[in-house]
């Protein structure tokens, strides 16, 4: 297939997740052009055979769909309308919001685009760098059946499963919860280590029983031994994006009029962690916050 027939894809946003995400679509045959503020992404885009745009604009340029991969929503809406970035897409360009936005955000996003001829679809991921580097990332998609419909094969090259969650903002909406339920199994993982300790139980014992027991979720499996007892803290997850991400479920539930107790708990435990240890440490090094309130 020449690159005129290809389906051209203007990906904004080239981080630990956005960069593999971009070379499975290049892989799968797809031109995509590509920016980042970091040049060393631009230039890791190239070098796998992707175009390493100087601008926003630049990678949008005649684009049949644009993806952003970027840390919230308001970076979002600059990168497409600053500049009036978005004027350089196909008619009708399909927008793929793929960052963890608030739904709220989402939505005036897509008025936005609607006014000016173009479709959003929200896909936020679940997986981390591990399964982004696979392709087999959890997408959740809010939008028309139609669009999501026209990139499911789109989908497929970075996705193992993906979840039609509802109308645009549902996704955001999704993600944001899960990532409250993934917050609060971390806390209480790691509370739970730290209360056995005190009695002097062994913690990989602790880790080891609560794996085989009704106490198992996906931080007993995949972060207490791996990245937090072993104290290497390399889950590729940063803890300012998890607390972004629960205290956007906090602010939904709020404007929803919901008294949801234990999620402003866990939304404020997690903000506290980041005021105290800083946004891009990884988010499992919040034991060391945890460790230092007692």
């Amino acid at each position: 297939m020449s690159d005129s027939q290809k389906t051209r894809v203007a990906f904004i946003g080239l981080g630990a997740m956005g960069q593999p995400m971009a070379e499975h679509l290049i892989k799968s045959n797809y031109d995509v052009r590509g920016f980042d503020l970091s040049k060393d992404a631009r230039d890791a885009l190239a070098s796998r055979g992707g175009f390493p745009a100087e601008s926003a604009a630049i990678a949008m340029a005649d684009a049949d769909i644009a993806i952003t991969m970027l840390p919230n929503g308001k970076i979002v809406q600059d990168a497409l309308f600053s500049g009036d970035a978005w004027k350089g897409l196909k008619p009708g360009a399909l927008v793929i919001d793929m960052s963890s936005s608030a739904p709220t955000d989402t939505r005036d996003l897509a008025e936005r685009l609607t006014a000016v001829g173009l479709r959003l679809v929200d896909a936020p991921v679940s997986g981390g760098v591990k399964r982004a580097v696979a392709g087999t990332l959890t997408i959740m998609a809010g939008g028309a059946e139609a669009d999501i419909t026209e990139v499911s094969t789109l989908f497929d090259a970075i996705g193992g499963q993906v979840f039609r969650t509802g109308g645009v903002g549902s996704g955001h909406a999704m993600k944001a919860i899960n990532n409250f339920v993934s917050g609060a199994g971390v806390l209480a993982a790691i509370e739970g280590v730290l209360l056995a300790r005190s009695f002097g139980l062994d913690a990989n014992t602790v880790v080891d029983v609560l794996n085989s027991s009704s106490g198992k979720n996906n931080a007993t499996e995949v972060k207490m031994k791996q990245f937090i007892l072993s104290e290497t803290f390399g889950s590729g997850f940063a803890l300012g994006l998890m607390a972004k991400d629960i205290r956007i479920a906090a602010d939904l539930a709020k404007s929803l009029d919901l008294n949801l107790d234990t999620l402003a708990e866990t939304a404020d435990t997690w903000d506290a962690a980041k005021n105290a240890l800083g946004p891009s440490e990884d988010h499992t090094a919040i034991i060391k916050y945890l460790n230092n309130r007692n």
